[in-house]
């Protein structure tokens, strides 16, 4: 009797979580078994499945119980077609409820890649809120979510939301589940798979900044990081980019600001406005143009890239100082000046290059060493790479790849360990000095550049093995030889 209430309570609770095709999503399967998903205008293949599976994947269209969750097996196809789906976004899942309702809790995946998993938890775990989790309103819904997550969690059920409210303190399980009567286990564990709630060590804590994470994340201010993650690509599912998406319900603000009321004072009868006037540096500046065309038949050289690298980035000066501690005592600052100017002389910017085509060295990824002035290659996966370079070519607007993409990487620490609330600003006012320094150096060389301003921070840590917040892509600058009008 004891081994079939186990199997009742396996299969109820397998129940509480299923799969769902996104609502933009249809399912197609052909003749021939081959299984197609179509959305937004596009068409993904997911190969080739037996009857048997493609009848059972009818259900994903309402919502699929995946008991694999919880003990039960799936088929090997099945979970094959899932895992498929979940690469490219297209479920998403519910807690709670039947598998066909609304469920109380939809899990919508933000990273490509996300997959629920549940980490076991006991009634004595105790549990608190991330410090960069948050509530917000979305339409009718609360959703919450945090930069650290693969997912957001829209809570369509309010005794929950005022259950995960709860812990803002730590609570145990136990404590938890005895105070909100319908609250699992299951969800808390996706929360914590997703690092939006996290356990506190067995020798206690008081879920404050120290007990999460690393020192480098403790480094991090909430805004900061949100701010990271949501205005770069690999962490969210939000239109990205020149989207337009007011277009239909205003006009653009004009480029000129209407002007100031009151006695104008012309400034051209001071300077004179005659080119022929003007200094080698503001020939430059009128000279510098974004280009995003290369010419692959002349590619840009290795003897051109150092360079480039040599007059924009290269160290060219080292300096220690000591800083006062409050407390007593004194730390050990270290500073490594480069061409162009840094927030606080942190010079937290470092280059990455994927390398398309450029004589005298070969494809791949690089890191350039800026005190050496030297570049180390870096072994990554072949689909990696060229996926870096896909995206570039698509945020500027072209099928053709750079010759050479820069990937400006920060060390988020070095300027978070020094200053608050202003930190990542800072970082992306460094970023701008920096693609400046790139744009002016190219022009002068007679080379073309083209900034741009996303960046997949996901894929970043895929090809360079370090964690998102300890250091990140907060840019990218494509530079070649361009193409002759």
């Amino acid at each position: 009797m004891r081994a079939r209430g186990t199997k009742t309570r396996r299969r109820a609770a397998a129940a509480k979580l299923s799969a769902r095709l996104a609502d933009r999503v249809a399912l197609e399967t052909h003749l021939n078994g081959l299984m197609v998903a179509r959305f937004d205008g596009h068409a993904v293949g997911l190969g080739t499945f037996r009857a048997g599976t493609a009848k059972r994947a009818q259900q994903l269209r309402t919502g699929l119980p995946l008991a694999g969750f919880a003990g039960g097996r799936s088929t090997k196809e099945i979970d094959r077609l899932l895992r498929r789906l979940a690469r490219h976004g297209l479920l998403e899942y519910r807690v709670g409820g039947s598998p066909a309702g609304d469920g109380s809790v939809v899990i919508e995946p933000q990273a490509a890649d996300y997959w629920p998993r549940m980490p076991r938890l006991r009634d004595a775990d105790t549990l608190v809120l991330s410090r960069f989790a948050y509530m917000r309103r979305r339409g009718n819904s609360l959703v919450l979510e945090s930069p650290r997550a693969g997912a957001l969690f829209k809570i369509r059920d309010a005794r929950i939301a005022g259950a995960l409210a709860a812990l803002s303190a730590p609570r145990k399980v136990r404590q938890l589940r005895r105070e909100y009567v319908g609250l699992g286990k299951e969800l808390l564990a996706l929360l914590v798979d997703a690092r939006i709630v996290f356990k506190i060590g067995r020798t206690g804590g008081s879920g404050l900044r120290p007990d999460e994470g690393d020192k480098e994340l403790v480094l991090w201010d909430f805004h900061d990081l949100v701010f990271h993650a949501r205005s770069s690509q690999g962490r969210h599912a939000n239109p990205l980019g020149g989207v337009f998406a007011y277009a239909d319900r205003m006009p653009p603000l004009p480029a000129l600001r209407p002007r100031w009321p009151g006695h104008r004072i012309d400034l051209g009868k001071f300077a004179g406005g005659a080119t022929s006037t003007l200094s080698p540096v503001a020939r430059l500046l009128r000279r510098r143009r974004s280009t995003r065309s290369f010419d692959d038949r002349r590619p840009i050289s290795a003897a051109e890239l150092a360079r480039l690298l040599e007059g924009t980035v290269r160290v060219r000066s080292r300096a220690k100082g000591r800083l006062a501690l409050a407390g007593g005592g004194s730390r050990e600052v270290t500073f490594a000046g480069r061409p162009y100017p840094s927030a606080g002389g942190a010079h937290e910017l470092e280059l990455y290059l994927a390398v398309n085509t450029c004589t005298g060295l070969p494809r791949g990824f690089y890191h350039y060493d800026a005190g050496a002035h030297a570049l180390v290659p870096i072994r990554v996966r072949p689909d990696d790479f060229e996926v870096l370079l896909a995206k570039a070519a698509q945020a500027m607007g072209t099928t053709a790849k750079p010759q050479i993409l820069i990937t400006i990487a920060a060390r988020f620490g070095r300027v978070s360990w020094k200053y608050s609330s202003i930190a990542y600003a800072l970082i992306l006012k460094n970023v701008g000095v920096l693609m400046q320094t790139l744009y002016l150096m190219t022009t002068e060389m007679g080379l073309a550049g083209c900034a741009i301003g996303s960046a997949d921070i996901d894929l970043f840590a895929r090809l360079t093995k370090i964690a998102v917040h300890v250091e990140g892509p907060v840019g990218q600058f494509a530079i070649g030889r361009g193409v002759k009008p």
